[in-house]
């Protein structure tokens, strides 16, 4: 539903990529990959900043571009913005990187595919050729949730080189508060299938009805196959617990941990220093622990002097797409800068 009805109305382009990035999964992933763009009207999309959205579990790219009740799509938003100058054009791409696992946290992974090199190597040059958009210096990626995760690691590990402006969303951070407490109901549910990861997923794919502790499952098994896959087990597939004691592993949970952005900070400060806008934010009632992580991240960037804006707002995890009529005018405002 369109808020402002005099705003001229953009294009989208629905596009498709084969990827070979995406070849070999062990979760058998499509390879041909939709990509939506929006251009503002009457542009072209030559010469905008290319702006990337990172959508969050359960989700896919032209997810926000769909008609939506009660609310604006993601162009419906961004024709509102540009048109009332609250934000200069850009471009906007919306990237299909749904997986069989429900979800992606756009890193390289022998499991799920190498959604990091999707996104830098075969989507950005197929998108920048063919529209002139984007290009050195006018890159910006952001997201929520799982999206916001990969916003901060794209951040992290290509500021800079690759994106030159960042959002995220109450991302996935501080690791220990966001998943640790969970393995213990998945367990629970995996039990019930003989604590077979395989039989649980071939429930998952196959049953008329989905719970909402099959979901739970689905989502740690996801951040499984992203953090710390296994190239020799059934999908890739292993969890950094005893399946019997639910104790840590050690050596599993070490490599989760080191994907966490508050591990991953430290090392790459000098990326986060090239953007030329990073923002952060969080609702200060996030049922999932995220604002805790935020918080950890802004002291961090605070203290090595890494520019930033970081915000809090009075709310929970859901239904917060409004808060990209902040983020979005810093990003654009920051590349045409």
């Amino acid at each position: 539903m369109r808020k402002d009805r005099s705003a001229p109305i953009g294009t989208v382009t629905a596009l498709w990529l084969e990827s070979r990035a995406v070849q070999g999964s062990l979760t058998g992933e499509e390879t041909r990959r939709r990509i939506d763009l929006y251009v503002p009207h009457g542009q072209t999309g030559a010469g905008l900043p290319l702006l990337v959205d990172l959508v969050g579990f359960t989700a896919g790219g032209p997810a926000h571009t769909n008609w939506k009740n009660h609310g604006e799509s993601l162009p419906e938003r961004l024709d509102r913005l540009i048109h009332t100058g609250a934000m200069p054009p850009v471009a906007v791409a919306f990237p299909d990187c749904f997986t069989r696992l429900g979800g992606n946290q756009y890193v390289d992974s022998v499991a799920l595919g190498a959604w990091e090199q999707f996104l830098i190597a075969e989507m950005l040059p197929f998108l920048e050729e063919q529209f002139g958009c984007g290009g050195p210096g006018k890159r910006g990626v952001f997201g929520k949730s799982s999206g916001g995760y990969g916003a901060i690691y794209h951040a992290l590990k290509h500021g800079g080189s690759v994106w030159n402006a960042a959002a995220c969303h109450s991302g996935d951070m501080g690791f220990e508060l966001i998943y640790r407490h969970e393995f213990p109901a998945v367990l629970r549910t995996l039990g019930k299938y003989g604590g077979s990861i395989s039989a649980f997923l071939e429930h998952f794919h196959t049953t008329l009805k989905t719970r909402d502790e099959d979901w739970m499952t689905i989502m740690l098994l996801a951040q499984a196959a992203s953090f710390d896959p296994d190239p020799a087990a059934p999908w890739g597939l292993r969890l950094p617990v005893d399946p019997y004691t639910c104790e840590l592993i050690p050596e599993r949970w070490a490599n989760w941990l080191a994907c966490d952005p508050l591990t991953l900070a430290p090392k790459h400060l000098a990326n986060l220093r090239a953007l030329k806008s990073l923002f952060i934010d969080c609702g200060d009632l996030d049922q999932y622990n995220l604002v805790y992580g935020a918080r950890r991240m802004h002291q961090l960037l605070t203290a090595n002097a890494v520019p930033h804006a970081y915000q809090e707002f009075p709310d929970n995890h859901s239904s917060i797409d409004y808060r990209m009529d902040v983020s979005l005018p810093i990003l654009a405002k920051a590349l045409v800068g």
